[in-house]
């Protein structure tokens, strides 16, 4: 039984790594590949100009979906806790 509880948890916890982080690497992603369009059409071949934009995008990212990040992470730490109970018994 408490194997499976460790299992859920581990899933739980990767599931809202991945759920958080999704927004910020999209972005950062879809941006990326613009440049790269870009560049490729106007063949300039400079390797520091796909770095600023990205930065921008990620930060964006971040401002947009930041709170509903932060509400996702404490809602996870809140399960956590309520579920503590089970492991004092080890």
């Amino acid at each position: 039984m408490i194997e499976q509880f460790v299992i859920k948890i581990g899933q739980d916890a990767l599931l809202t790594v991945l759920m958080v982080a999704a927004p910020m690497l999209g972005l950062g992603m879809v941006v990326g590949l613009l440049v790269s369009i870009f560049q490729a059409t106007t063949q300039i071949n400079e390797q520091t100009l796909t770095f600023v934009p990205k930065i921008v995008a990620v930060m964006a990212a971040i401002f947009l979906f930041g709170p509903w990040m932060l509400t996702t992470l404490v809602e996870f730490t809140a399960r956590l806790y309520q579920n503590l109970h089970t492991f004092v018994g080890l």
